[in-house]
């Protein structure tokens, strides 16, 4: 397929390059700096653009079969939370670049405590309630306007909600659960991640789906 990713250089978006090529696909990578993806491979194609200013990447959707999302705020840091708009203007402005040129598949990232998990173990919902979800109240409100927006949108979307993302190797195996919550969804790799998406490209299971994913 011809896949289209974005946030190309981040923890999720790079596995999922590498995974997506090792698997015979064709890839289109936005970036903001060509330099920190350093991929090189026939069927890689690296488009240096922003994803908050759609004329640097929105010709580039022609052809493309199916969009990757791997946008995220530098770092994540539980302390150092700043009011952002890049997941939902940006997955918005995917969404109208993929509406002009007829592309319907969508892989869209959030987090599992965007809502509190009632099969989770007390004490993890009561970290991601009063801690997580109030250290990080502005990427939340993000995420969650991002996922209204995407819902409300005429793709065949995915919203892939995983809880606490490691660096730990592709694994393969790992639980999901489909419109519903994931018991003890606790941890996940980033490369397992990016396993799902590529995996379910073509999965009409996962298609306007939220899906959990975890060891």
């Amino acid at each position: 397929m011809n896949i289209f990713i974005a946030g190309a250089n981040g923890g999720v978006g790079r596995q999922t390059v590498e995974q997506a090529l090792n698997a015979g696909h064709r890839v289109t990578a936005l970036v903001r700096d060509p330099a920190k993806l350093p991929v090189v491979h026939p069927n890689l194609r690296i488009i240096k653009g922003d994803i908050m200013q759609p004329k640097t990447f929105t010709s580039e959707m022609e052809g493309q079969e199916a969009v990757i999302s791997g946008l995220g705020v530098s770092g994540g840091n539980l302390f150092n939370d700043k009011p952002t708009n890049l997941y939902s203007q940006g997955c918005g402005n995917l969404l109208t670049a993929m509406e002009q040129y007829g592309t319907k598949r969508i892989f869209c990232i959030s987090a599992s405590a965007v809502e509190i998990s009632p099969v989770i173990p007390w004490h993890v919902r009561f970290v991601a309630k009063y801690v997580i979800q109030k250290l990080l109240k502005h990427m939340y409100a993000d995420l969650r306007l991002m996922e209204d927006i995407v819902k409300a949108s005429n793709a065949d979307w995915t919203i892939i909600r995983p809880p606490q993302l490691t660096n730990g190797p592709l694994t393969g195996k790992y639980r999901t659960a489909v419109n519903q919550y994931l018991k003890d969804c606790l941890k996940i790799s980033r490369a397992d991640v990016a396993h799902l998406m590529v995996s379910t490209l073509d999965n009409k299971a996962f298609n306007r789906a939220i899906v959990e994913i975890a060891y």
